[in-house]
């Protein structure tokens, strides 16, 4: 087999519905652009998400909920992903939609709760005692087995490490000598063990032992600097769920039977309040002792009318709660029923009065002539697609009549409309096609509404 060089590929990536949104396009002085970030308009809306991002950054907005209202297609989801974009990956963030919350297997409050404990992060600090060095001596010392037999047992590993600074001659357990070998380690290796847990990590193979062949197996790392024995903070984040999910999973023995039941998928079972109530005073312990730091992230709950009033009492209760995140509502609702209370009773955004007035709600408005065209000139451009400026125009005109979604998802129809035509670049008559092709939801109820008799009931 022969093995040549070529040139890597572009890479590809999926584009999604906020494949553009990179931040809320601030400037110094903390004020919106017009056009930045990969938003348009909202300057108001993206103003007042920055305050609230300024306070969750300061730890000072816990326990409190925004709402976003305003009409479909104004930028409520991309200002809520636009806020985790300027929190930066270390802040939880957990999207949700408020349909999920139905399930057959688990109850309603109990979907709210477990992504209330996903957006709470926890940044753990620890100081641990490692062993870190270049392998120079593996040698495994042999005794009789105390049980009899012919075999022969191992009694203690002599391990030998170098550094830039020196060497040191370890005496090891047996176990951890089943953990080198695990580990493939030999002579020449770089390593290093943790002296808590005895826990064996391969970093890779010394530079020392580099040769010159073009390709290799082995990852070549340069001799650490210092002593062999160390101490090294480790800083780990981890979410309050996933500490639940942790301690909730029951630990399966070494037997085939225990096995077979950790492969098979688990069904979703729900995890007590009494745990919860447990690990909740293991955290405050650890922030007590300064070693681990409560980061309160950002619950995003989309189309928030869609819960029912056993979910707005919970959320009342569960944003008194000590330990709570940032929660973003998002509704394109006006006057409508709340699910499940009384059939005749009207509440703004489907949301009882009671939540509502708890709440800071930031309007989004919509989209004039002039910032349509210029979200369909950004997603054209994200989407790999080259539009004429007349064509931009007609589409914009098509969204401002219909609705902008519809006329971000005219651009790739049109794309493919132009190409089968053999051109390179969008035109008015590809958009024109596409439209007839694909019918806007104000077109496709009034064709409903004419031939109504002709539709089943």
């Amino acid at each position: 087999m022969k093995i040549e060089e070529i040139k890597n590929s572009v890479k590809e990536q999926r584009v999604a519905s906020h494949s553009h949104i990179r931040g809320l396009g601030l400037n110094s002085e903390g004020f919106a652009e017009p056009v930045a970030a990969g938003f348009v308009g909202q300057e108001t809306a993206r103003e007042a998400a920055s305050v609230i991002a300024d306070l969750i950054k300061a730890k000072r907005f816990a326990g409190r909920a925004v709402l976003f209202a305003g009409a479909p297609g104004t930028g409520k989801t991309a200002i809520a992903y636009a806020i985790s974009q300027e929190l930066g990956p270390r802040v939880p963030f957990c999207p949700m939609v408020g349909s999920e919350v139905y399930s057959s297997e688990i109850k309603k409050t109990e979907v709210l709760m477990e992504n209330f404990r996903r957006a709470i992060g926890l940044r753990v600090k620890e100081t641990k005692e490692v062993y870190e060095g270049e392998v120079t001596e593996i040698t495994p010392e042999e005794m009789e087995n105390p049980l009899g037999g012919y075999g022969k047992s191992i009694s203690q590993v002599v391990l030998g490490l170098k550094t830039a600074k020196g060497t040191k001659q370890l005496k090891l357990d047996p176990s951890i000598y089943e953990s080198l070998l695990r580990e493939k380690v030999n002579v020449g290796d770089i390593i290093y063990i943790e002296a808590n847990t005895g826990s064996v990590k391969r970093v890779g193979r010394s530079d020392s032992y580099a040769t010159e062949y073009d390709l290799e197996a082995d990852e070549y790392v340069p001799l650490p600097k210092g002593d062999v024995h160390k101490k090294r903070e480790v800083i780990q984040d981890v979410t309050l769920h996933d500490l639940d999910a942790a301690n909730a999973k029951p630990q399966g023995g070494q037997d085939i039977i225990s096995m077979m039941g950790q492969l098979m998928k688990p069904k979703k079972t729900e995890i007590t309040e009494k745990l919860r109530q447990e690990i909740n005073k293991v955290v405050n312990k650890y922030i007590e002792q300064g070693t681990a730091e409560l980061i309160p992230g950002v619950l995003f709950i989309d189309e928030v009318h869609m819960l029912d009033i056993e979910c707005f009492t919970y959320l009342n209760r569960a944003l008194e709660s000590t330990i709570s995140p940032v929660v973003i509502l998002a509704s394109n609702r006006g006057l409508c029923h709340v699910r499940g209370a009384d059939s005749e009773t009207l509440a703004p955004h489907g949301i009882p009065a009671d939540l509502l007035d708890r709440l800071l709600i930031v309007r989004t408005s919509p989209y004039t002539l002039h910032e349509i065209e210029i979200i369909l000139e950004i997603r054209a451009k994200v989407e790999g697609l080259t539009i004429d400026k007349e064509a931009l125009s007609k589409a914009a005109s098509i969204g401002v009549a219909s609705s902008v979604r519809y006329a971000i998802q005219l651009l790739t129809p049109s794309g493919v409309v132009a190409e089968i035509n053999g051109r390179t670049s969008i035109s008015v008559e590809d958009v024109e096609a596409a439209s007839e092709l694909f019918l806007n939801s104000k077109a496709s109820a009034q064709i409903v509404q004419n031939s109504l008799a002709k539709w089943m009931s």
